[in-house]
């Protein structure tokens, strides 16, 4: 067989006219001649070899073509669950300095970016990482450990060719365990020099550290990139929910596509939320008198006397139903849309929700969307339940949290991650202004709705720069809502 038939067979055979390009440039040149040179011999070895050798170039075509297709594919959390053969190989430790203990602190999201975190460090430390505890003593008193709410097994092999990992610590460690265990808080925000400084030698001299807190412990800036990256692995790629809360999850937000697009809002208007930050807006004396004396009984809450007009004023409390169905009406979101209330129980639903629901008739929930029976194994499990709230917010079309906190951080850096997906982060220190100067009557519903979009025209969860506030962690933006070291680059205008 002519080397040119057997080239155009091989060719024939493939109907994508790039991949016909890519063979076609692949055998030019020198290698098209060696070959023409070698099929005029007609030795039966010389032909298979050849026939190898065109094979083996039309498969390395087709992978080329699609690491290409890869590469343009915005990345997802929910990609197909991977098997062993595509996990990353096993990194080979020479000198492991030690292990690392971690008791997370805190609701979900802000124990998963405090994973993240000591994923992060245990791996340029060069320690052996025991799976993270999760926090059991905290205001929701949820028992669940890390298995019951990410994968464990994928999170172990997805990142061993960076950090070892262990679920537990190894049968020569045990009696080390039981014994003498250094256990100390880490600086919150602190850099990576801290971390070789001052914990690396405590790490060596001791074996065994556990570190009782895991939030807020590597700064937002002044990080090495590979660090930050590294960061945005964990929590985009090694941090995947166990099957039944994906499954469950993935349930919801068929059920919402089907109906149309869908706005998930995370709506901190939870008793407990309330309490905490003081904001009594819009509430009775009674209630008052209720949420104050809630914040009394727990003497971890520090802030006890607190000023809710001066705060709300500030920007410093979460918007009420009735303010967020003004904000969203004055953006004019259509009436019409699905409204996901991504949230616990709601304070006084009856009463603070109608305005919201009368604005948007469309609201729903993962219990109104759901049987009882399939919710009812998440049930009394807040970080589980909060896990299928992250999911679908996600996955929504629109995303809007009425507060700061830390789902709403987590949630809008990873909408960054996934393409900028529209994220409308509320100026609520505008809007509550505006707000009030609609109620009293100095400005119309036209001026109110005019000024509501122009604050917001550029908080759609756009590219952006983090803000840095050197010395004040706290009133720059959070790492995690804006990873900009690890977004796709954007084009200009």
């Amino acid at each position: 067989m002519r080397y040119e038939t057997l080239i155009n067979l091989v060719i024939g055979g493939v109907k994508d006219e790039k991949f016909k390009g890519l063979i076609n440039d692949g055998i030019k040149g020198d290698h098209k001649l060696r070959f023409l040179m070698l099929a005029r011999r007609r030795s039966s070895f010389l032909k298979l070899w050849t026939l190898r050798v065109a094979f083996v170039m039309l498969l390395w075509t087709i992978v080329v073509q699609f690491k290409g297709l890869g590469d343009m594919v915005t990345p997802s959390m929910f990609k197909t669950r991977s098997s062993a053969s595509s996990l990353p190989p096993q990194r080979i430790y020479e000198n492991n300095n030690g292990y690392l203990i971690v008791s997370s602190n805190g609701g979900l999201n802000q124990m998963r970016a405090g994973i993240c975190d000591m994923v992060t460090i245990a791996r340029y430390l060069n320690v052996t990482l025991i799976v993270p505890e999760l926090d059991n003593t905290s205001f929701w008193n949820d028992h669940s450990q890390f298995k019951d709410i990410f994968d464990v097994d994928y999170f172990i092999n997805s990142m061993r060719d960076e950090v070892r990992i262990l679920k537990e610590f190894p049968p020569q460690q045990k009696k080390v365990e039981t014994e003498s265990i250094y256990s100390m808080p880490p600086i919150s925000w602190s850099n990576m020099t801290y971390y070789y400084d001052v914990i690396l030698p405590r790490i060596k001299s001791y074996g065994i550290v556990h570190f009782t807190k895991s939030d807020a412990r590597l700064a937002n800036n002044g990080i090495p990139e590979e660090v930050q990256r590294l960061r945005c692995r964990v929590n985009y790629h090694a941090l995947r929910f166990v099957p039944p809360i994906e499954q469950l999850a993935k349930k919801i937000v068929k059920i919402l596509k089907e109906r149309g697009p869908f706005l998930s809002l995370h709506l901190r208007y939870e008793m407990d939320m309330i309490a905490f930050t003081g904001c009594n807006e819009g509430c009775n004396k009674e209630e008052i008198d209720q949420l104050t004396k809630m914040r009394y009984a727990y003497p971890w809450w520090k802030e006890k006397e607190i000023d809710s007009e001066k705060k709300r004023k500030d920007g410093s409390c979460p918007l009420t139903p009735e303010e967020t169905a003004l904000t969203l009406r004055a953006l004019d979101i259509d009436r019409n849309i699905q409204v996901y209330i991504a949230a616990g129980d709601i304070y006084k639903p009856e009463k603070r929700m109608a305005s919201l629901r009368e604005a948007f008739p469309n609201l729903v929930k993962k219990e109104t969307l759901l049987e009882p029976s399939e919710l009812d194994p998440f049930r009394n499990h807040s970080n589980q339940m909060a896990a299928l709230d992250y999911y679908v917010s996600i996955e929504s079309d629109i995303f809007v949290p009425s507060y700061k906190g830390n789902m709403a951080k987590l949630v809008e850096g990873h909408r960054r991650y996934l393409g900028f997906k529209k994220t409308i982060l509320l100026n609520r220190k505008i809007l509550v202004k505006l707000i009030d100067q609609y109620k009293n009557g100095t400005i119309n519903w036209n001026q109110f709705s005019t000024s509501v979009k122009v604050a917001h025209s550029d908080r759609v969860g756009n590219p952006s720069t983090r803000s840095v506030v050197p010395g004040k962690p706290k009133e720059e933006d959070y790492f995690y809502s804006n990873p900009q070291e690890c977004l796709s680059p954007v084009d200009g205008p």
